[in-house]
């Protein structure tokens, strides 16, 4: 498989809104339909199906980027048929519709649409190893060490009940470890994400089974994408 370039959706997109989302739910009726939202796309891989091999198959790939990412776009684009939120960015519908039940649905599916395309931006064929110096001072200032950060976030992952994500987070001047259920992501915290492992059972199961430890260790010592962790810091 070709190795697809595209960088996809990073943290910044959250920082960066320029629609406003209350005018927006304020409109309803022929109003809101009255300029036609191109489909929100599937972004490429930063990487071959098979380049996270043997911690990662390109059979889990298939089915977690083609079926489980795909289907939770699909789903979304369906939704948004003859909504007047079909004009906002991803990231401004997330934003307008969390915490909404009348909207959990389409908040669902878009929270994963992006949350997937920043896993795969957290992963990189023969990550893991030594993080950038700017990202490893943090690591020591915030954890005592880079490897007790590394043990937070395999912990956080371990942890979390059921499905849901683990993230690294910036939280002011300091880094903090924090894990959300489901489609929820830290953003609703005001916590600014810097990279995040996908601990769902479609993420790990083909390869590990019910041993998330064993992914989520190698996840963190060989695959992780510091660099992209270290771009996405705030200063």
């Amino acid at each position: 498989m070709k190795e697809a370039r595209s960088k996809g959706i990073s943290r910044r997109d959250f920082l960066a809104s320029s629609a406003s989302v209350a005018a927006v739910l304020a409109v309803s009726g022929q109003a809101g339909l009255a300029h036609a939202a191109t489909p929100h796309k599937l972004p490429d891989l930063p990487f071959a199906n098979d380049a996270l091999e043997p911690i990662i198959s390109a059979q889990t790939i298939s089915f977690h980027y083609g079926r489980h990412h795909r289907g939770y776009l699909d789903n979304l684009n369906r939704q948004l048929q003859g909504s007047p939120l079909a004009t906002l960015s991803l990231v401004d519908l997330i934003k307008a519709t969390a915490g909404r039940p009348e909207y959990e649905a389409i908040f669902n599916n878009a929270a994963q649409v992006w949350n997937h395309t920043f896993y795969w931006q957290s992963l990189k064929p023969n990550g893991g190893g030594e993080p950038p110096e700017r990202l490893a001072a943090m690591m020591h200032e915030s954890f005592g060490s880079v490897q007790a950060c590394r043990q937070a976030l395999i912990q956080a992952a371990n942890r979390q009940f059921a499905s849901g994500w683990a993230w690294l987070v910036q939280d002011g001047a300091r880094l903090r470890v924090v894990s959300t259920s489901n489609a929820e992501l830290p953003l609703s915290q005001d916590f600014n994400p810097l990279l995040t492992i996908d601990v769902w059972e479609h993420a790990y199961y083909l390869d590990h089974q019910n041993r998330r430890a064993a992914y989520t260790e190698a996840v963190v010592e060989r695959l992780l994408n510091w660099q992209f962790a270290n771009d996405n810091v705030v200063t």
